[in-house]
């Protein structure tokens, strides 16, 4: 079907002007040389596969260090999807998951056995992470004690905050009068 003129205006809805008009129809706020350009790619058969979405290993991470009941059904089963398709994520995902529990639930009298596993049966990384927490076992047990320091550290914060304020404007004993009197 062609027009007896010879004007861009004529050519078949098939081409690149007839998609680029029926996309931009739909919302496309690209220009037409994009459009000219990519069917250019496809044409000559050079354009890559579509891939599908790929996770960062970040968002991997904290769907493993998660509780599993705070995972949405999708989540889990795109979670589980990698788990089969990597025998080692397994293997990583199952140790990180024991040790957050450890931590979570205050259970330091099982870290030595979990130690004990990792260095044998985990990944590289897991097992070389395991021998730096027995290097230093008795600062990682006391993450697990029922107690802890986080007032002294909240007066601590809070004297380093007055003193900056008052930095290079004040005497010490002002500054004293000023830690004393808050509570």
């Amino acid at each position: 079907m062609r027009c007896k003129s010879v004007s861009r205006d004529c050519r078949p809805a098939g081409g690149g002007r007839g998609l680029f008009l029926e996309i931009r129809e739909r919302g496309y706020l690209g220009s037409r040389q994009v459009v000219r350009k990519h069917l250019a790619v496809l044409r000559a058969g050079t354009a890559e596969p579509v891939r599908p979405d790929i996770l960062s290993p970040r968002k991997i991470t904290s769907w493993i260090m998660r509780p599993r009941d705070t995972l949405t059904d999708s989540k889990e089963e795109r979670l589980l999807q990698i788990r089969l398709a990597c025998p080692d994520i397994t293997q990583a995902c199952d140790l990180a998951r024991a040790f957050a529990d450890l931590v979570r639930h205050q259970r330091g009298y099982l870290l030595r056995e979990w130690i004990r596993q990792a260095e044998q049966d985990a990944p590289k990384p897991m097992s070389g992470f395991a021998g730096f927490l027995r290097r230093d076992l008795d600062a990682v047990t006391g993450l697990t004690w029922p107690w802890s320091s986080g007032v002294v550290e909240g007066h601590v914060n809070r004297v380093k905050t007055l003193k900056r304020a008052m930095y290079g404007r004040a005497s010490f004993e002002l500054l004293r009068a000023r830690i004393l009197t808050q509570p």
